[in-house]
């Protein structure tokens, strides 16, 4: 990346945290001397299961994905990261510990990286940013036991139009073999419902026509 576009994602960086922090200019240069840009490859794959995640990352611009797979291939969606949203394989970057997860950036993406020795002098150095990262690691804790909730309590049409409510971008840009798995689901009822939604939508055109 040239040191123009570099500039434009650590504006973008900057915009999405400003409502979350307040930092002096010296303070957000240091930030961005440890925030390093990464362009991704659709589908790259940024840390395989059993290694030690070294990386946290915030998304620019793209999706990643943070997923489990068993001996047999079969494989279960942890969390999505879009624009805006930091994210990693936690429990290996917090513990040092091998990966049960792994991390694949689903779309062509534009990603800020930062090693864990790193972030955790920001977290030392840089007042307010422990503070942002507790309360958004809650608000992640909240999404996920909402999710969970959701896998037990709801049926495959309740957790589609949930999803539709608070994630529309998702179905929309994902894959459906992904939105499925993410959603619990087989790839043919997300179809279904899909298929249902369209036909609704329709109805309801022709309607106020």
């Amino acid at each position: 990346m040239n040191r123009m576009i570099n500039q434009e994602i650590y504006q973008i960086f900057k915009k999405n945290l400003a409502d979350q922090i307040s930092l002096n200019d010296e303070q957000w240069a240091f930030v961005f001397s440890l925030f390093k840009p990464k362009q991704t490859k659709r589908n790259e794959i940024l840390l395989e299961k059993g290694n030690i995640s070294q990386h946290l990352y915030f998304v620019i611009k793209g999706c990643l994905r943070v997923f489990l797979i068993d001996d047999e291939a079969n494989e279960a969606t942890r969390f999505l990261i879009f624009e805006g949203r930091f994210g990693t394989a936690f429990p290996s970057f917090t513990l040092r510990q091998p990966s049960a997860a792994s991390i694949q950036s689903i779309e062509a993406s534009e990603i800020l990286m930062i090693s864990h020795k790193d972030y955790q002098t920001i977290l030392d150095e840089v007042p307010g940013w422990e503070r942002m990262t507790r309360i958004g690691l809650q608000m992640d804790y909240i999404d996920a036991i909402n999710r969970i909730e959701s896998l037990i309590s709801m049926d495959a049409k309740g957790r589609y139009n949930i999803l539709l409510q608070k994630q529309p971008k998702l179905v929309q840009r994902l894959p459906n073999k992904i939105v499925a798995d993410y959603l619990g689901i087989s790839q043919e009822t997300l179809s279904r419902l899909k298929g249902k939604g369209v036909r609704k939508s329709e109805k309801a055109r022709k309607t106020e026509s």
